[in-house]
Order: C-alpha cells, then structure tokens, then sequence
C-alpha cells in the first residue's frame, strides 16, 4: 500500500501523510525500509528529501530521462541596447546607462541580461551613493564567440556592415547611387 501511495503521490510525502492513507496501526517506517532495501540498486529508488519520501530516477540513469530544449527568446530592443552599452561602456552603472540611452533602464531588462549571464554586478564606484556597475561575462563573450571585449566590432566595422547608419542614413560603407564604393 505504501508503494502504491508513493506512486501515485505527485510530490514526496512525509511518513504522517502515508500513515494518514493506511489502515490503523500500520508500521510506516517499516515500510519504507523495506521499499527502500527492495529497490535498491534498480532503475527507481526509494529516496529521502528532506523529511519526505519518494520515488525517483536512479542517478545513474538520470541522463536517459533528460531532455534538453533550447529556449530561444528574443532580446528586446531596450535589452539589446543596454547590453551593447554595458558590452562598449563597461563597467557602466545604471545612470550611465540611462544618460547613453536617453531614456530609464527598467529593473526587468536588467534583470532579464543578468538571468540569461550575459551580465553581473560589478564593482561599486567610489563615488557619492557608491552606485554599483554593470559587466558583461564569461558566457556572454563565449556566445557571442569573443575572445575577449577588445574583439568587438568598432564603429567603422558596425557602419561597414550596415548595422549602424550615417547622419544621410545610409551606412558608412554605402555608396551615393551611380558612384562606386570607396
């Protein structure tokens, strides 16, 4: 009976909540060791966590069962902006921010740099209120396949690529019509 509860329980259950489902003077403890000694070794364990009990994945099969997906998320425009601020201006605090901008960073475009670990907290200036920094991170050099900040395109590079545009607004490296690129 105590297999079956622990089956059929969509979280671990401490021994009150067992002997809650069983019949008078049932022994829970009892059970559990025993259940615990008959699938030990197996697929499925018995397993303790915290002051509840069970049923999981045996660690060595763990990877069987893992699933990765890749969540891929779109950065918003604010993000996008902040990051390559704090990737150019770093270590950059968040008035810094605000002042390039031009606009207030929201705490969640921020939060949301942080929580994918692209960007940390950085050290705090010496400065009136000791305002803390921004940085960027290891893994956000590794995704975007940087060595090091110093690999990050330069102006000319951005303006060449079409990515940023000339007071004409056109790309720096864009001809007038009829006229060849130079």
């Amino acid at each position: 009976m105590v297999e079956a509860i622990l089956f059929a329980a969509g979280e671990p259950l401490d021994a009150a909540a067992i002997a809650e489902r069983l019949p008078p003077g049932c022994d829970v403890r009892a059970a559990l060791d025993a259940l615990g000694r008959r699938y030990a070794g197996r697929g499925v364990e018995l397993v303790r966590t915290g002051g509840a009990w069970g049923f999981r994945t045996a660690a060595d099969l763990s990877h069987l069962l893992r699933r990765d997906v890749v969540e891929t998320r779109r950065l918003s425009r604010a993000a996008t902006e902040t990051l390559a601020i704090i990737a150019y201006h770093g270590p950059v605090t968040r008035a810094e921010i605000e002042e390039i901008r031009g606009v207030t960073v929201s705490r969640g475009t921020l939060d949301q740099l942080v929580e994918i670990g692209w960007v940390r907290l950085g050290r705090r200036r010496d400065s009136p209120g000791r305002p803390v920094t921004f940085v960027t991170t290891e893994a956000f050099l590794h995704h975007f396949g940087l060595a090091s900040l110093s690999d990050l395109p330069d102006l000319r590079e951005l303006r060449a690529a079409g990515f940023l545009a000339g007071p004409d607004g056109r790309g720096q490296g864009e001809a007038e019509p009829g006229e060849e690129p130079g």
